[in-house]
């Protein structure tokens, strides 16, 4: 009888994987209680941690004023902590203005891209110190850019000492080696992390290549793998509009080729993606298994994926979450 490895029966690391908050405070605080919640050993953000825009706020005669998705909304000065916690619900970054900077915003594109960009430095600055006030020390944080998250992001992760952002490096994680990648195939809103199938393939390539033969990984790549289930989103127009087919919304896989050829080639244990927010689900390649936990930030829900190794680095079981 031939001799069979006896299966790893405990667990060594237990990984919370969430991706796609879009700058929502009250996911990441989430995103932190979940170590407690889930007795998780690392957390890990996997990408598109930025807010979608900037609402500008008006105070005046006691009444503070703004336009959230093309509707004029006022409300009391008293209830202007609720106004903006509603719209951070949204993926957005109220910001208090003068008449003559609402003005400038509309003509000046540069000036409104500096004050969006210095909205999500200070928020994720805010976050990195709530993760180092919130978390055990053993618990891991990591937190890793996606597509619509600007460059500047990464030299305030490089900063913080509670929080790493292992980006296109492997990370040891005790039973398996994690590779990030948060770049993505093109897409039509021609996001700073774009790169054509080939380009991200080398991109890919340059990381899973150093991990040493027989030792078991963890591929954090943000777009998902291509035709895997995990990647179907509505098709768009040339103007961005949803294509109908008898009346019906028509949706078709957006994921990456380089991604799935990559997983078929170098079988990490998992993969953990995200990018496509309606594609929450678990999906097999080969022996990997693919997770995407989708996203729902705007519905103020968290949805992740809990994933357990064995010390041998093999994935012994895992649940995608909500809360």
């Amino acid at each position: 009888m031939p001799f069979r490895k006896k299966k790893s029966t405990t667990r060594a690391l237990r990984i919370f994987f969430a991706t796609d908050v879009h700058g929502s405070d009250r996911c990441f605080r989430k995103f932190v209680n979940a170590a407690s919640a889930y007795d998780a050993d690392v957390l890990l953000l996997g990408g598109d941690v930025a807010g979608k825009g900037l609402v500008p706020l008006r105070t005046h005669d006691g009444v503070i004023s703004a336009e959230v998705r093309g509707e004029r909304v006022e409300v009391p000065v008293a209830d202007e902590e609720r106004l903006r916690s509603e719209i951070n619900l949204l993926g957005f970054y109220p910001v208090e203005m003068d008449a003559a900077e609402v003005e400038r915003i509309a003509s000046d594109r540069p000036y409104l891209e500096g004050l969006f960009r210095r909205e999500i430095i200070a928020q994720l600055e805010g976050w990195c110190a709530l993760a180092d006030e919130r978390l055990d020390p053993k618990v891991r944080c990591i937190i890793t850019p996606g597509n619509d998250d600007p460059v500047e992001i990464d030299e305030v992760l490089a900063r913080s000492e509670r929080v790493e952002c292992p980006e296109r490096e492997l990370c040891d994680l005790g039973p398996a080696v994690l590779a990030s990648i948060g770049d993505v195939t093109p897409t039509p809103w021609d996001t700073e992390r774009e790169y054509p199938e080939e380009e991200l393939a080398e991109r890919i390539a340059a990381v899973m290549d150093r991990v040493e033969p027989g030792r078991a990984s963890v591929c954090n790549f943000h777009n998902p793998p291509y035709g895997s289930g995990l990647d179907t989103a509505p098709e768009l127009d040339a103007s961005l509009k949803p294509v109908l087919h008898g009346g019906r919304p028509s949706f078709i896989p957006v994921g990456s080729r380089a991604v799935r050829e990559a997983i078929k080639r170098y079988q990490p244990t998992v993969g953990l993606h995200g990018h496509i927010h309606e594609s929450r689900g678990a999906q097999k390649i080969g022996r990997t298994l693919c997770l995407n936990p989708g996203s729902e930030y705007s519905a103020d829900v968290l949805r992740g994926a809990i994933v357990d190794l064995a010390g041998d680095g093999s994935c012994m079981d895992f649940l995608l979450t909500a809360g």
